[in-house]
This record gives structure tokens, C-alpha cells and sequence, in this order.
């Protein structure tokens, strides 16, 4: 398995995290429901710093060497930052009272904990 953390800096973009957010809502969360190996991702955001990002956990290397839609670097209009790839050691999951982690978050107006 792997893992991928990607950061934009939004300064100077013409994008907040609020239109980012927006762009999750209209789709763009939909779109990575049905690609291949990805296994995981969650979107992160730093409104002190202007930061927004993704964590992306793949079932393996060739997963996650594979194009993906560059929906975000299109829409902020550049390259994220820092795209780093990481072997993953171990997994687990933990007790939990959520059914499921589609559909939650800020962006899709669900919150984290119930």
C-alpha cells in the first residue's frame, strides 16, 4: 500500500477554501468514487495558512502512479506545493459509531462526529 499527501498554497490563486469547497460539492468528490486501487482520500484545508489538500491511500505503487484528474491543479490553476509519496507500515481501523466515511465533512455540509 501507499500513501500520497498533497498540499496547494491558495495565496494569490483567486481560490478560497470556501470555492474549493463548492468545487468537492459539485462533483468533484464523485469523480474519484470509481478510480481504480484508490482505496481512500479525504480532502484537508488550513484556512490560517491557505492551504488546501488531499491524503490518498492506494492499494499499491502502480495505483498510485496512475494519472489522475488534475480537477484541482486546473481549478486553483497550478501544481500542488508538495506531492509526497509514502509506503504504508501498518493499517487499522478502530472502534467507531459512523456507518461509513462517504459523504461526511464541511464540504458536504455533514459533520465529522456526530
Amino acid at each position: 500500500m501507499k500513501a500520497a499527501v498533497v498540499w496547494w498554497d491558495l495565496a494569490g490563486s483567486g481560490q478560497t477554501i470556501e470555492s474549493l469547497r463548492d468545487f468537492l460539492r459539485d462533483g468533484a468528490v464523485d469523480r474519484f468514487a470509481e478510480v481504480e486501487g484508490l482505496r481512500l482520500k479525504f480532502w484537508i484545508s488550513d484556512p490560517q495558512t491557505e492551504r488546501w489538500g488531499a491524503v490518498l491511500l492506494w492499494e499499491s505503487a502502480e495505483a498510485a502512479a496512475a494519472p489522475l484528474p488534475a480537477l484541482a491543479a486546473a481549478l486553483i490553476g497550478r501544481a500542488p506545493v508538495q506531492r509526497t509519496l509514502f509506503d504504508v507500515e501498518a493499517t487499522v481501523e478502530g472502534s467507531y459509531s459512523l456507518p461509513g466515511l462517504s459523504g461526511l465533512g464541511l464540504a458536504l455540509e455533514r459533520p465529522l462526529s456526530q
